[in-house]
């Protein structure tokens, strides 16, 4: 069993969420934000949680999901 499970993050998001942030209701959604924040530490962004050299990038970015640092907001029309 993978830890944190999906249920986990739904209620860890959600019940960290602000008012211009999105209620999270799909793995789809849990896994695009995932996938957008490794890439983004990938890219030189500073962890926001402890991460060691060999942890993978998308690793560190669930675990910060699960600490309720990771939000997913709407997106701005160009």
């Amino acid at each position: 069993m993978l830890h944190p499970s999906y249920k986990e993050l739904f209620q860890v998001m959600n019940e960290t969420k602000e008012n211009d942030q999105i209620e999270i209701t799909s793995r789809y959604t849990l896994a695009l934000a995932a996938a957008k924040r490794a890439r983004q530490i990938q890219q030189g962004s500073a962890p926001l949680v402890e991460a060691t050299a060999k942890e993978k990038n998308l690793s560190v970015a669930v675990r910060e999901m699960n600490a309720g640092l990771v939000h997913v907001c709407k997106e701005e029309a160009n």
